[in-house]
């Protein structure tokens, strides 16, 4: 089972702490990719051959970590959530960055 950490690209707030996110607005944005929190203010997240694990109560969302549980589908979903969030994501046994 692959696991990445996911790291915004870009600081939101010049000079501030970097976030990818309040959970309202993340919630939004990976509806239309069918991610969904298990439940109403859920830390895990399912989507198409992904799994989000958020921190708990954490928000804004500085990081989270997206387990990959089913490798077939799981690439061209992480591919296009990447470019829409223009996330940063980090194998974290190899601490290589996905290129997408």
């Amino acid at each position: 089972m692959r696991v990445l950490v996911i790291l915004p690209s870009t600081p939101s707030i010049p000079g501030g702490t970097p976030s990818l996110g309040s959970r309202a607005s993340l919630a939004k944005s990976l509806a239309t990719q069918n991610t969904f929190p298990e439940s109403e203010g859920g830390d895990i997240w399912y989507g198409p051959g992904i799994e989000f694990q958020l921190a708990p109560n954490q928000d804004p969302v500085v990081q989270m970590l997206l387990v990959v549980t089913d490798e077939d589908i799981a690439w061209l979903v992480i591919e296009r959530i990447g470019k829409l969030m223009k996330w940063k994501f980090v194998d974290i046994n190899t601490g290589n960055e996905l290129v997408l």
